[in-house]
């Protein structure tokens, strides 16, 4: 991949103009696209991976620009690193389509739609400016300095000096700030799984668990309703979309005989020994 971006960092001379247009266009496109599937994705990893294209394709354009450093730090650094990190943290964490949904912060949403309501507008004017204004040489920029790489150390650690280190001090809080926010002090041991069964029985509203398909119902599938041992169907046993659906099968007469021979203290072998010899 870093090769590759090298050599297109060549395309932009003189010499190969007809060919960038070409490739503005194609991965400029790929970005856009990668943009918009970020946005309508209802799976963060998805969105995660929609990202990726994004910043791969800018990566391309920035090599594009004759800025290989730029390009290379695209894929390295957010593409490589950031994304991937992130990507993981999803994979294992998992986050459920719900959980976005949630409004963790009263009035984000409005303040959201503000914001980016501002950010295409200053999209618009950006692009409207760009057509009236002369394409800055990039080249002869960076032969003034000697090269990308030392064109933007000099404008990292000289112009924009103040900038730059004001926004390693605000990542450097962020990073502080989640790991403080993440800590918990512990005041008391951490409950066992005997404690907090014991704890859940002595409440009193404990019911237990929920009848499982197919309970006193000689019948283990999911679409079997269970049985209840005075002979009725226990409806909180069916699952939601099978109910929706309407396969939920019926009982048989036998399986009710069954739980009634149980209910009254009989045993069930016997009567079915004593039919099997009639």
């Amino acid at each position: 991949m870093i090769p590759s971006l090298l050599k297109l960092a060549e395309v932009s001379t003189p010499g190969a103009n007809s060919f960038e247009p070409l490739v503005f266009w194609l991965c400029g496109g790929l970005a856009v696209i990668g943009a918009i599937g970020m946005l309508v994705s209802h799976k963060a990893v998805h969105s995660a991976l929609w990202v990726a294209l994004t910043m791969i394709n800018l990566a391309v354009l920035y090599a594009l620009q004759s800025a290989p450093f730029l390009g290379v730090a695209q894929v390295v650094v957010y593409t490589g690193a950031v994304m991937m990190l992130f990507l993981f943290v999803l994979m294992i964490v998992g986050v459920d389509a719900a959980d976005s949904l949630v409004e963790t912060i009263k009035g984000q949403r409005r303040i959201a739609i503000l914001a980016g309501v501002i950010l295409v507008v200053a999209l618009v004017i950006l692009l409207g400016n760009s057509f009236s204004i002369q394409t800055a040489d990039l080249v002869n920029a960076d032969s003034a300095y000697g090269g990308n790489v030392q064109g933007i150390a000099a404008l990292l650690f000289g112009k924009y000096v103040l900038i730059f280190e004001l926004t390693s001090a605000l990542l450097i809080t962020a990073a502080v700030g989640a790991m403080v926010l993440a800590h918990k002090e512990r005041t008391a041991p951490k409950k066992t799984q005997a404690m907090l069964a014991r704890e859940l029985f002595a409440s009193g509203t404990y019911q237990g668990p929920l009848p499982t398909p197919g309970v006193y119902a000689r019948h283990n599938s999911v679409d079997t309703p269970a049985l209840l041992p005075d002979g009725s169907v226990s409806e909180i046993s069916l699952p939601g979309p099978i109910v929706a659906r309407g396969v939920v099968k019926k009982i048989n007469q036998s399986d009710l005989d069954g739980v009634q021979i149980i209910s009254e203290g009989l045993g069930l072998v016997a009567s079915e020994n004593e039919e099997g010899d009639k």
